[in-house]
């Protein structure tokens, strides 16, 4: 039996103060062998998040079936802290990709920004993604962490941008140590960039109102329109993690929907690994109360590329991917040493 009526039938709007919301998924299940220092290099990251917000952002964190310690660890966040509104506890692990868009599906906010647990935030990340997004209402996605390398992953749209409204040049890296520092932070036996990735990276500019951004970017950290979230694909995803699946359920919406795929000339955030070292700590240290308190008027246009935009651009990709003709864009571009940029 009820009786009366639930109020919220009477008010039934939802609103929101808050623009941009960031998602952490986190798995550690114990603390041993590859996660010996795992739970140090959490903190880090929650630390250096809650320092670096601005006063119109909400986090989510999503523990993925970690150790009971970790989950009291985030149970305190929560209690503590008026920026991390909302946690999930799940018994079994789900995948990062899972995660995401359970979390991404129920909120509203128009920025999500995804991280994994291992990210260490600079100062001015915030303010420096969401400039890109205003001055590229095209952008569906944007990362604190510029790459060298990644100028053809899913960057269609990019390419399209810069033969019909905007301008590709090669510029001097920003931050050379930092890109370096990611490339060791992955663990690889050999190094992903060399010298002249180090040195120069490929800089989309809109002719419009002369804003520049690096071409392409990664996902391990990274801010996407909730459209792409919204329109992507209905499927869970069956694998955990690698195997593709964060090029289907994010890389590939965001190419499809038309936006482009940036990042930051300077470098916001550091990638940290699984191991702790002296270096992520030092650099906490560098951290202060973000001064950026969000935009006032966060209205994100969100103009799109159109299908035959998207065409034309998987078409320069292909021959990007051609070496003899690859030389010639890149050089046309403004790069001397276009034989040791390999992609």
């Amino acid at each position: 039996m009820r009786l009366g009526i639930n109020p919220e039938k009477i008010d039934r709007k939802i609103t929101i103060t808050n623009y941009h919301r960031i998602i952490i998924p986190v798995y550690i299940p114990h603390f041993n062998d590859y996660f010996k220092d795992s739970l140090q290099v959490f903190k880090l990251c929650i630390e250096s998040i809650l320092l670096t917000v601005h006063s119109k952002t909400r986090i989510t964190i999503y523990n993925n079936n970690s150790h009971s310690e970790i989950k009291k660890l985030i149970d305190d966040l929560y209690d503590n802290n008026e920026y991390i509104d909302q946690v999930f506890h799940s018994k079994e692990n789900v995948g990062k990709i899972n995660a995401l868009l359970a979390a991404a599906k129920g909120n509203l906010e128009p920025l999500i920004t995804i991280s994994d647990a291992d990210v260490l935030f600079k100062n001015g990340w915030q303010e420096e993604v969401e400039k890109i997004f205003f001055n590229f209402p095209e952008a569906g996605m944007v990362s604190p962490v510029p790459s060298s390398k990644a100028m053809i992953g899913y960057t269609a749209n990019n390419w399209s941008y810069a033969l019909f409204k905007g301008k590709l040049k090669f510029q001097n890296v920003f931050d050379s140590e930092a890109m370096h520092k990611f490339d060791l932070s992955l663990g690889n036996k050999e190094l992903m960039y060399k010298k002249v990735h180090l040195e120069n990276y490929l800089v989309l500019k809109n002719k419009k109102n002369n804003a520049e951004a690096v071409m392409g970017c990664g996902h391990f950290v990274a801010t996407i329109k909730r459209e792409v979230f919204d329109k992507g694909s209905n499927q869970p995803a069956f694998i955990k993690i690698v195997g593709g699946v964060e090029n289907k359920f994010i890389d590939l919406p965001n190419e499809k929907l038309g936006y482009l795929r940036l990042a930051t000339k300077g470098n916001y955030a550091y990638h940290m690994g699984n191991f702790s070292e002296n270096w992520m700590f030092e650099e906490f240290k560098n951290l202060n109360k973000e001064s950026y308190l969000g935009s006032e008027k966060p209205v994100f246009e969100n103009k799109k590329m159109n299908s035959f935009s998207t065409m034309l651009g998987k078409v320069f990709v292909k021959l990007m991917k051609k070496q003899r003709i690859r030389f010639f864009i890149l050089k046309r571009f403004g790069l001397k040493n276009v034989k040791e940029y390999t992609l």
